[in-house]
């Protein structure tokens, strides 16, 4: 190659092609460059999650701010008692309004600390030193400082504690500023009276908003010094557990998957309540209680309005008492306990007499004054008249008057011919044969069901309070452990007398070692009786499961549930709901065994399908 070859001078082409090269560079450049411009104008564009959990409006004023029309104020803690109870949180976790709870810990050298706290100990004993020198009254706030200080640093030494800078804060929200103001009062005055100081973040109203969302950010920064046992009191989460030694399986916490076990007996008293619209299963559950009840040697009697239990009674080999006009079953009305031992028969007697001018005037209507004086005195006669009186020593073996005995007593009483004529109809009328027989009905099994199913809907809850009645003499006559069911109790509470008596056997039912169950899906009648609340305040134990919209509220108030328990039992599904039991509860879920489904099933489309199957197998 000659040197003419290496200083070469570029030809006019040689320039041309380099400049298009230059060009198309420039070119593509600037295409990639629009290319990006248009994505990120793309991308601008489109939804993100912040633009779908972001607010439509934020505003922050001094001691409140505004969001999407909601008022909210941030409160932080600033000092703690020097004793906490456990669970201290749980009102405000399970109050009903809205809140926002956040809790930062940061642990702390305990080496540290303990440097710290040495020369803590030397200050504090220095001051009561010189009080002693000074022959100063001694100081209980220094000595006690003193004690907790060196008892800290005993478990700091051991290991068995560790030390927290610990935050607390709250955010709450209203609909608008006289609920917050009320919120906020409620908040600080139930906090002050556990000696818990709390203060609203002034001025940092966005920092506390900040500071309580679950971004992990600690904008206000008040924290206070915390060993390991006051801060375990401060856990927020908390669920009732009932699980016992003793008892029966109910149900599965819903809480926490843990087994409801109890023992009904082992509380102030055995009674319960379980309310639930119809379909719930509050049949079912009931039935559930009673075969494990039964499997556990508790004798059980139940008023079974609807034949609902008929066949839990054939499969456990139980006795089923059909009680209407054509049925043989009878019940004598002025059947009297034979008493326990200790028990005055003359206040027996006096008994009976009250709960016999109940029934009548369950029968005849109201009586006024006069009739009910009249009344008392024929009732007073006919025990006379077949020599029973206070005087004797028990009442076994003797034989009680009827009501044919009461109306030819009223008939030669002066004044009392309108009753007698009105009490006809019991005894020789439509009705006759039902309530003036002795009594032929032996209650010797552990499972007694009686059904009044057949009986007219005007003698329903004559028949109800006559067989009350007649158990409640059996179980004042012989202590036992028993369980007595009354389904569908709102016929019951719609009369005041037969109201009464159900309250009554509630007061009294744990002197007999009784437990009483009523059950009910009329909710709105059973609590409109002036004996309704009476009775849910004395049964220790109460079943809520789901609930219809137009009773839920008068549930609510009765029960004092928060809106969160309201939404459950109003979305539960079947055999779902709320178990009280004491001071405690828990949200439950009733399970039965395939076996015990088959014996407890109320489903008419299961029981055929149980009847079909057996058919077959007989033939």
């Amino acid at each position: 190659m000659s040197i003419l070859d290496v200083f070469h001078k570029p030809t006019q082409e040689d320039l041309e092609q380099k400049k298009q090269h230059l060009e198309e560079a420039q070119t593509e450049a600037k295409t990639a460059a629009e290319l990006r411009d248009l994505e990120k104008t793309y991308k601008e564009g489109l939804t993100t999650l912040k633009d779908l959990i972001a607010p439509a409006s934020l505003k922050f004023n001094s001691s409140y701010f505004e969001l999407n029309g909601k008022f909210g104020r941030s409160f932080f803690v600033l000092a703690y008692p020097r004793f906490l109870s456990s669970n201290w949180l749980s009102f405000i976790i399970q109050s009903d309004g809205a809140l926002d709870l956040s809790m930062f810990i940061y642990p702390i050298d305990s080496a540290q600390i303990l440097k710290k706290l040495k020369s803590k100990v030397g200050e504090i004993g220095s001051q009561i030193s010189l009080a002693q020198e000074k022959g100063m009254v001694r100081d209980p706030m220094l000595e006690t400082a003193y004690k907790d200080v060196e008892s800290l640093r005993d478990n700091l030494m051991q290991g068995t504690e560790k030390y927290f800078r610990f935050a607390l804060y709250f955010t709450i929200y209203a609909a608008d500023l006289k609920e917050l103001d009320k919120f906020s009062s409620t908040l600080e005055s139930t906090l002050g009276a556990k000696l818990v100081v709390t203060k609203r973040a002034l001025m940092q109203t966005q920092n506390g908003f900040n500071s309580s969302l679950p971004l992990g950010l600690d904008e206000l920064d008040v924290a206070s010094n915390m060993n390991t046992s006051p801060l375990s009191s401060c856990f927020p989460f908390v669920s009732s557990d009932l699980t016992g030694n003793d008892g029966i399986l109910y149900g599965i916490n819903r809480h926490n998957n843990s087994l409801i076990l109890f023992d009904r007996f082992a509380m102030e008293n055995a009674n319960s309540v379980v309310f639930a619209k119809s379909g719930a299963g509050k049949s079912y559950t009931v039935k559930l209680e009673v075969l494990r009840s039964l499997m556990v040697g508790t004798e059980v009697i139940i008023i079974d309005p609807e034949n609902e239990y008929q066949h839990l009674a054939a499969a456990v080999g139980g006795t089923y008492l059909s009680v209407s006009l054509n049925s043989d079953s009878r019940i004598n009305p002025f059947d009297l306990p034979i008493g326990l031992q200790g028990e005055d028969n003359a206040d027996i007697m006096r008994s009976a007499v009250i709960n016999l001018l109940g029934l009548f005037s369950l029968m005849l209507g109201k009586l006024d004054p006069t009739e009910e004086a009249l009344m008392d005195k024929a009732i007073w006669q006919a025990y006379a008249k077949k020599d029973i009186t206070p005087s004797l020593e028990n009442f076994r073996g003797v034989e009680y008057p009827t009501m044919n005995d009461l109306v030819e007593i009223l008939k030669g009483m002066v004044g009392a011919e309108n009753l007698a004529q009105r009490m006809e109809k019991y005894t020789q009328g439509t009705f006759g044969g039902l309530l003036n027989q002795q009594s032929n009905v032996v209650l010797n099994n552990q499972l007694v069901v009686f059904s009044i199913r057949d009986l007219e809907e005007e003698l329903r809850p004559i028949a109800m309070y006559i067989i009350l009645n007649y158990i409640w003499n059996i179980v004042r006559s012989e202590l036992k452990k028993r369980i007595l069911a009354v389904d569908e109790a709102w016929i019951l509470m719609q009369h005041e007398d037969s109201a009464r008596f159900l309250f009554g056997i509630a007061k009294r039912a744990r002197k007999y070692y009784l437990g009483l169950t009523t059950i009910t899906q009329d909710v709105a009648d059973f609590l409109a009786s002036p004996y309704g609340k009476p009775i849910v305040t004395n049964s220790s134990i109460q079943l809520l499961l789901k609930q219809s919209p137009a009773a839920i509220n008068l549930i609510a108030e009765t029960f004092f549930l928060t809106e969160g328990e309201k939404y459950l039992l109003l979305e539960s599904e079947v055999g779902e709901g709320i178990f009280f039991a004491g001071l405690k509860h828990a949200a439950i879920k009733i399970y039965a065994s395939y076996m015990e489904d088959q014996i407890i099933t109320t489903d008419p489309k299961q029981l055929l399908e149980i009847k079909e199957s057996e058919e077959k197998l007989s033939s």
